[in-house]
């Protein structure tokens, strides 16, 4: 290593030497001469470097690929026109509504009142009218009733709201018995087994709502009953 150094500085002797006379005589020239003497090395330096690069860069022995033009050609399609659906000569029928069967069970009572129409003139589209039941509702018959052989009845009081449905439904009576409950003979005594099913099927009623001036109305404290009887085999 000191013989690298012993060599680097035989060579660079001579240079300190001149800069330090010449910093001595004038320390502005000898700075400028100096800087003008490294660029110009730095610049032949550069020249040598890129004539070295230039002559290690292989030259370009590629076939270069003539450019693929594709020829025109004319498409033929199968169908050139479309033959529109013809229109059917007879329009399709409409589809019926279904019928719904309103007819109560053999053995179940659900009559009720008919009401009295009060027509009233006017030039109203409704007329004015009492509540009218548009179908009726078999409740399901106690499981505990049937095993035991007990018919009877339940009175349930309910209200009709504007819309002609039931709400507030409630039995406020009910009676069993051992035979039809339709027999004048008859004898009933006071039970519930019947309150809860008649309550329920009572919520199912739909009823035409009371027109009073035209308007419905709700109508509270109506009556219903609900009769059961087993069928005698």
């Amino acid at each position: 290593m000191n013989q690298v150094f012993a060599v680097i500085n035989t060579f660079t002797k001579p240079i300190r030497t001149v800069y330090v006379k010449a910093f001595n005589a004038n320390r502005y020239a000898a700075g400028i001469g100096f800087s003008s003497l490294i660029t110009l090395s730095l610049f032949f330096i550069m020249v040598i470097l890129i004539a070295l690069g230039d002559s290690g860069i292989k030259e370009d022995t590629s076939v270069k690929l003539a450019d693929v033009v594709m020829p025109e050609r004319q498409i033929d399609t199968f169908m050139t026109e479309v033959d529109k659906p013809e229109k059917p000569e007879e329009q399709p029928e409409d589809i019926a509504q279904p019928e719904l069967d309103l007819a109560p069970l053999t053995g179940l009572d659900v009559s009720i009142a008919k009401p009295k129409a009060n027509f009233k003139s006017g030039g109203s589209f409704f007329k004015d009218g009492s509540y009218i039941p548009l179908f009726k509702v078999i409740p399901i018959y106690p499981r505990r009733a049937q095993e035991r052989g007990t018919m009877g009845y339940a009175l349930v009081e309910f209200t009709i709201t504007d819309t002609g449905s039931v709400e507030n439904a409630e039995a406020i009576e009910g009676y069993c018995s051992n035979s039809d409950p339709n027999d004048p003979a008859t004898e009933f005594r006071p039970c519930t087994m019947f309150n809860s099913a008649s309550a329920r099927a009572a919520l199912k009623l739909k009823y035409k709502p009371k027109i009073v001036d035209g308007k419905a109305v709700p109508v509270e404290g109506v009556l219903h009953r609900f009769t059961y009887v087993l069928d005698e085999n």
